[in-house]
């Protein structure tokens, strides 16, 4: 199935991206990243040395901080800092600075939809800036479930409001960690290829059978976008 998108673009059809590095210079690493009119900063300070809470001498930690473009930070602003610390943490690698916290602020510019990956590819670039040292990269994406049960992808804010339910994944650009196997198998293992995945929006029975054919041509669709991706982080 097809859908009319208002921009012309075709259902699998990416925004142009936009990356740059070391962009703040009193940052450790920094980076800008753009999703059509989606824009994030992300900036990286680190590793130092941990303070009592997160205080763990066999691993460093991650903490995320979460600016959102206007007015104070809320549930859903938590819950992205959440999610973005989780997915940060399993791509690096922990054990190289223990009882260290590596900080990564993220600043919303503009909002435009899927925000969340913009900010994780944006971290992810921050942190290549900062020589932090990685598993392997983080390639996220939006895919949106229209109601004919067309798979959208790389949504604009307007495209999200109308979808019945929407889902961000985030893939590693390669299946073979710079990590030996005996190291790896203390982390939690990707599922399918997948290092995270956060669905919103409610399934009533009817649509309950799509869920498996939806999460498929999500995960076909987003293999082009993850080569973009990549190209993209190559190249700045």
């Amino acid at each position: 199935m097809e859908v009319d998108r208002e921009d012309g673009r075709t259902a699998t059809m990416l925004r142009p991206l936009a990356c740059s590095r070391s962009v703040l210079n009193r940052a450790h690493g920094s980076a800008s990243w753009s999703q059509g009119d989606t824009k994030v900063l992300a900036a990286v300070y680190g590793p130092k040395v941990g303070t009592k809470k997160t205080e763990n001498p066999e691993k460093a930690s991650i903490e995320v901080i979460w600016k959102p473009k206007t007015g104070q930070i809320g549930k859903l602003e938590r819950e992205y800092e959440m999610i973005l610390t989780r997915t940060l943490q399993s791509i690096c690698i922990l054990t190289i600075n223990p009882n260290t916290t590596t900080s990564v602020i993220i600043q919303v510019v503009n909002d435009d939809g899927a925000l969340l990956p913009c900010a994780i590819n944006a971290a992810c670039a921050a942190l290549v800036d900062a020589g932090i040292s990685l598993k392997h990269l983080a390639v996220a994406i939006c895919c949106c479930l229209a109601e004919t049960g067309c798979v959208i992808l790389d949504p604009t804010k307007q495209e999200e409001q109308k979808m019945k339910a929407s889902v961000y994944l985030v893939f590693p650009n390669s299946v073979l960690s710079v990590l030996q196997v005996s190291v790896t198998k203390i982390d939690e293992p990707m599922e399918h290829g997948i290092i995270t995945s956060v669905t919103h929006g409610a399934m009533s029975a009817s649509w309950s059978r799509l869920i498996i054919p939806f999460k498929l041509r999500c995960w076909i669709a987003c293999k082009a976008w993850k080569r973009e991706v990549q190209r993209t982080l190559k190249w700045t």
